[in-house]
């Protein structure tokens, strides 16, 4: 796999074996507490959470549950026709203390173990690249993880992700202006084309904006945000 990889495995899983062509997500996760060390103890001990894989904060990556169990990183969620994707997915968590907790940038280290692990899995499981979520993706009314410091646009740049293709300079400009109510129904379903499920609307926009418009989340759907979202479908 060419990964720096050890393996610490968690008790939080469930027992029956999933067949390899059921994995059709990727959820990345950020741990959202202060410690590594008591992050991890969480992930393994009796917690009733865990997670395929956790990336130090070095960037070492520990494998906790095999992949073809089903961890349990994802909870009540939704996308597109899917529900409860613990299911359906692989997750990652990566070290980050969160938005309780200081949260800042993710170290270089651990996104370059996560576009290698990322790039293994895609390959082993046939994974589209629109199917690489965040947290807050597929659980915007609980969930802000991994955030709007997390790399996304940098993670597209290797074909490991979904993102637009617009001019960011260009858009940027029309980031207050304001959209009539034509344009707000036709965003809202634009936001479902893409996957994201039926949650109170401004849960879904900070979520999209937390995902595609990382400069500014404030829960406004403005010209920038429609343009995203009309791009992200075509």
């Amino acid at each position: 796999m060419g990964l720096n990889l050890t393996r610490n495995y968690s008790i939080n899983f469930s027992i029956n074996k999933r067949r390899k062509k059921s994995i059709k997500f990727i959820i990345i996760h950020y741990t959202g507490m202060k410690s590594e060390i008591a992050a991890i103890k969480k992930l393994t001990e009796n917690s009733n959470v865990s997670s395929h894989y956790f990336i130090k904060s070095n960037g070492c990556i520990i494998n906790m549950v095999p992949e073809l169990f089903e961890a349990w990183h994802a909870g009540k969620s939704y996308w597109k026709d899917f529900r409860l994707l613990n299911k359906y997915s692989i997750g990652i968590e990566i070290h980050n203390p969160g938005h309780d907790h200081d949260y800042k940038k993710f170290d270089t280290k651990q996104i370059i173990s996560l576009k290698k692990l990322l790039k293994y899995l895609i390959k082993k499981y046939k994974i589209k690249t629109n199917n690489i979520l965040g947290h807050s993706d597929i659980a915007p009314n609980r969930k802000k993880d991994p955030g709007e410091k997390f790399p996304w646009r940098d993670l597209f740049k290797d074909n490991l992700c979904q993102w637009h293709r617009l001019d960011e300079k260009r858009i940027k400009r029309l980031r207050y202006q304001k959209i009539d109510n034509l344009k707000k129904n036709i965003f809202f379903k634009n936001l479902h084309k893409i996957g994201y499920g039926k949650y109170e609307k401004k849960y879904l926009i900070k979520a999209f904006q937390r995902r595609f418009r990382q400069g500014l989340i404030n829960g406004k759907v403005d010209e920038e945000c429609f343009l995203i979202s009309k791009s992200l479908i075509k």
